[in-house]
């Protein structure tokens, strides 16, 4: 039966990419000099996150514009960062935030993705698996009609659909 797979996974490629071209733009610009504005990557097991760190609100701001710049020059999708968290104070008047990078299909949206699949009426089939949505169907044209309903409703992530199989 022919059947994809429905996964949300960013380019880790291209998203170290923007991070190293942001931090090298905040070495060279003069308004960053002699502060502690940068970017890290942190990894930690299969979670990845980045820490944004400014001396001020405005700064923090600043470094998040120059992050989403290079993201979308790089072609990576601004969702897969989750800038839901609040910014902390650290030590001195420095703020570290803390932004997720959203790797795998949680619970709740993956149910909501096997919801609409039900309620369409579509002949197709759609089943949780781990951190992907599988979607299996009689015909390819039903596949592709799901592929186009789950584009259009769930716009909140970034879906990418892989594993086609005839």
């Amino acid at each position: 039966m022919p059947s994809f797979d429905t996964v949300l996974e960013p380019n880790l490629v291209e998203l170290r990419n923007a991070v190293d071209q942001s931090t090298k733009e905040i070495g060279t610009r003069f308004d960053f000099k002699g502060s502690s504005a940068r970017i890290e990557s942190v990894e930690s097991g299969k979670d990845r996150s980045l820490q944004l760190w400014g001396d001020s609100d405005f700064q923090l701001g600043q470094v998040k514009d120059i992050l989403l710049a290079k993201l979308s020059k790089r072609g990576v999708d601004a969702r897969f960062l989750d800038f839901s968290s609040k910014p902390e104070k650290m030590g001195g008047d420095k703020l570290r935030h803390t932004v997720a990078v959203k790797q795998g299909i949680d619970s709740d949206t993956a149910r909501k993705i096997q919801q609409l699949i039900k309620q369409s009426k579509l002949k197709v089939q759609a089943a949780i698996q781990g951190d992907s949505v599988r979607v299996t169907g009689a015909k390819r044209d039903d596949l592709q009609a799901a592929i186009a309903l789950l584009r259009k409703e769930v716009a909140d992530v970034p879906l990418a659909f892989n594993n086609f199989r005839d």
